[in-house]
């Protein structure tokens, strides 16, 4: 569609401005998505035109980012799964069932910032669960858990185009196996929480899954597909994602935390995780919706 190097890519609800001043010299544009997301290519300085266009657009919903016109499209999606493929953080409504939300959400919050390290945060909030019923799991999935929108649509277009895609979660395998059927993963991998058979003893399987093991799952899922790390999209919204979010080709924070949002190669902060198709070039007539 265009030899230049860069594309500026808003995609918001509605149909915004994007002519003159922002843009004198505006190459090839097109609408990805009539009056929601659109393209508008160009040979400047990523940057400053970047810099420039989240500025033109601060009071508006509309998320704003500058994406590499060469290898656009990946070939492997690897996604948290916390308050970024679901609406929830699975420990702290466990945390509810056992009348400790407002003490393990706050330990959540300082690891998901990157405050306290996150192998540390997950010991000692797995330590307060010790003695809840494993049915509180169940309830939690059944009753607490929800897709984000646009997640089975993110999903089915990247598998229909030929990616892999891979749910990695410093959460637990109890939830992510059934949210990686749920959304359409391939696989998943994730922690695993002890118990005796009818309650969690309070301690979790080692070696953690953190931040370096998400990293590990990226590097080894490029490998095993014969790609490299320029072909995968990571997604994800705490510390613990930093690091395959920043080796990703595209590393994306969807509704991030400050130090995540500051590092990553794009953001997420107003729209759902369709955008994230957006983000590759994807126009309307090539996703495969399925909410």
């Amino acid at each position: 569609m265009t030899d230049l190097p860069y594309a500026l890519n808003v995609v918001g609800a509605s149909r915004y401005a994007v002519r003159m001043p922002l843009f004198p010299q505006v190459g090839h544009e097109r609408w990805l998505s009539p009056g929601r997301a659109l393209d508008i290519y160009f040979d400047h300085d990523p940057v400053q035109t970047l810099e420039r266009a989240r500025h033109h657009f601060a009071d508006q919903p509309v998320d704003v980012n500058v994406v590499a016109t060469a290898n656009r499209r990946k070939k492997l999606l690897i996604a948290d799964m916390d308050s970024t493929i679901i609406n929830v953080e699975c420990l702290d409504e466990l945390a509810d069932m056992a009348g400790l939300k407002p003490v393990i959400a706050a330990i959540t919050e300082r690891a998901m910032r990157g405050e306290i390290a996150f192998e540390e945060a997950l010991r000692a909030r797995v330590a307060m669960l010790k003695g809840l019923e494993l049915a509180a799991l169940q309830r939690v999935h059944d009753e607490r858990i929800r897709l984000n929108p646009g997640a089975k649509t993110l999903l089915a277009t990247m598998r229909a185009h030929g990616a892999h895609t891979l749910l990695v979660s410093g959460g637990f395998g109890f939830f992510t196996q059934r949210v990686a059927a749920a959304a359409g993963f391939h696989h998943d991998r994730a922690n695993d929480l002890l118990h005796d058979g009818a309650a969690l003893t309070g301690l979790v399987a080692e070696p953690i899954l953190g931040r370096e093991a998400k990293l590990a799952a990226l590097e080894e899922a490029v490998a095993e597909l014969g790609l490299s790390a320029q072909d995968a999209l990571a997604v994800g919204d705490g510390a613990n994602d930093l690091a395959m979010i920043q080796r990703a080709g595209l590393g994306v924070a969807y509704y991030a935390k400050p130090l995540v949002a500051a590092a990553a190669g794009a953001s997420v902060t107003h729209t759902d995780l369709t955008t994230l198709l957006y983000l590759q070039g994807y126009g309307d007539e090539e996703i495969v919706r399925a909410e």
